[in-house]
């Protein structure tokens, strides 16, 4: 069972065609992404300026889409055999950087908890350069 203390939950939802440029870039600006309150109590501190965690889960139904209709469609959602090789290797570089990154397990039915300091909730994503579309 993945546990921090405060940093970020990350819920990581990879899709079809998601590249391993995309990931480190994704990563990077989950790193550096100002979030944390500084002394003044505006957003301006990053997870690596306040030394939290990372908490890191698998969640294929980001991916769903759900314009159309009352069902969610998945036909954009990676491959599992994809989605865990980008996850994998996401886990490999936050660890790399940062010194508490717990995860949870691929693919899994899981329990997750959490105490939000706020509500603030964001998604991130990053756009591919010219040369990964």
């Amino acid at each position: 069972m993945g546990e921090i203390g405060p940093g970020l939950l990350v819920l990581l939802g990879v899709q079809r065609g998601d590249s391993a440029a995309e990931a480190d870039r994704l990563l990077d600006k989950l790193l550096t992404y100002r979030v944390f309150d500084d002394e003044s109590g505006r957003m301006n501190r990053s997870v690596l300026d306040t030394g939290g965690g990372l908490l890191l889960v698998s969640q294929f139904t980001l991916a769903a889409e759900t314009r159309k209709g009352t069902r969610p469609g998945f036909s954009t959602a990676a491959a599992p055999v994809d989605a865990e090789r980008w996850y994998d290797h996401v886990v490999s570089a936050a660890r790399a950087r940062v010194s508490t990154v717990a995860t949870g397990r691929f693919g899994a039915q899981m329990q997750v908890e959490l105490v939000n300091d706020g509500p603030v909730t964001f998604w991130l994503e990053v756009t591919p350069t010219p040369a990964e579309s």
